[in-house]
């Protein structure tokens, strides 16, 4: 090898990035002046991207694979000035690396909270945490609103700021779907996605996208909670034993009274008397009916009028079978439950029909 080839090859780059990190996104490959030399290669791994700027302006976007850097493909940067010494030509141009792997279990959370209006509790105030994965949907486009010339960019640098339009688009969310406040734990997944769908355009302006937005909690003040579940409660037990209970527990304050066991005897009495008068209350007002009772199903008989079955049939029709005679004592009828048929004469619920009717004359 000439001293020339050996000069020659000690210009050649490789152009490469190895992540050893769980949180960056760009990372800007140094170089000595940023200069690249003709024919360097460059590698550019499954779930990479590689950017190149030149002089403050986007010139190539290189996804994954493996490239030897000349004019042929790097047309933008294309002039290259000659060396002195005849070999190669090298060029000046930054290169960004860009991850476009998902970045998961990133977490947002509202830092105040958030008042709403709920029809049954007036205005109260909630918060809610989640996580949300994210992911670089444009390279170009992500360097050139969001970066900048930051050579080690982070989701640290970038949460601050998506958490901020979270927090605003979920407020707006759950102010629009007006729901109760204690739906909201058995809606999660509903109103995950409202939000994620709402959020989505915003994230491609940055040239991000959204892979998945997930809302683990929506939590509210301890005192709606209590309320909540305690009348949750009354459409589960009796109101009677409920009242008993809470005036139990009041005889137990009234006997660790500290005063002596007068003002203890004294609660316990008035403690007794309450939940006496209480439960004959409730046990003498019971709930009222929310509807009538259902209307009583009638009998239905099949009748054999001449030897054909005819039915099934009310007593009203059956009554309007007697006045023509078609049914008498001697015509066999059958209903559900019964065994066989039998003379209607025989039936105890169809000896009413009879009853203006003479018995057949005795032979």
């Amino acid at each position: 090898m000439g001293i020339l080839d050996k000069i020659k090859g000690e210009f050649i780059d490789i152009i490469q990035w190895l992540d050893d990190s769980n949180n960056t996104i760009v990372h800007r490959f140094e170089r000595y002046g940023n200069e690249i030399k003709n024919e360097a290669k460059l590698v550019v791994r499954e779930g990479q991207a590689a950017v190149f700027i030149s002089e403050g302006k986007l010139a190539d976007v290189f996804m994954p694979d493996t490239y030897t850097l000349n004019t042929k493909n790097l047309p933008i940067l294309s002039t290259l000035q000659g060396w002195k010494y005849g070999f190669n030509s090298p060029f000046k141009a930054e290169v960004y690396f860009v991850s476009t792997r998902n970045f998961t279990d990133q977490k947002w959370g509202t830092k105040n909270p958030i008042t709403m209006s709920d029809e049954r509790f007036g205005m109260l105030e909630i918060r809610a945490f989640g996580t949300y994965v994210l992911r670089v949907k444009d390279p170009s486009l992500f360097i050139k609103e969001v970066v900048g010339t930051d050579g080690n960019f982070t989701t640290e640098e970038i949460n601050q700021q998506l958490q901020s339009m979270i927090v605003t688009r979920f407020t707006d969310a759950i102010g629009e779907a007006n729901l109760p406040v204690e739906t909201y734990a058995a809606k999660l997944n509903e109103v995950s996605a409202l939000i994620q769908g709402l959020m989505e355009p915003e994230f491609n302006a940055y040239g991000l996208t959204l892979t998945k937005f997930l809302i683990e909690n929506v939590s509210m003040p301890d005192e709606i909670k209590k309320e909540i579940f305690e009348l949750s409660r009354l459409n589960k037990i009796d109101i009677g034993r409920l009242a008993q209970l809470k005036a139990a527990k009041a005889i137990e304050k009234a006997a660790e009274n500290p005063s002596g066991l007068a003002g203890a005897g004294v609660g316990m009495g008035m403690g007794y008397a309450m939940s006496s008068q209480m439960g004959n209350m409730f046990a003498s007002n019971p709930p009222a009916q929310q509807g009538p009772p259902p209307l009583p199903q009638t009998a239905a008989f099949f009748v054999a009028v001449n030897g054909q079955q005819t039915g099934p049939l009310d007593l009203n029709a059956l009554q309007g079978l007697v006045a023509k005679n078609q049914l008498t004592r001697e015509t066999l009828v059958w209903k559900q439950g019964m065994a066989a048929w039998t003379a209607a004469g025989q039936v105890a619920e169809l000896q009413g029909l009879f009853a203006n009717t003479p018995p057949p004359i005795p032979s």
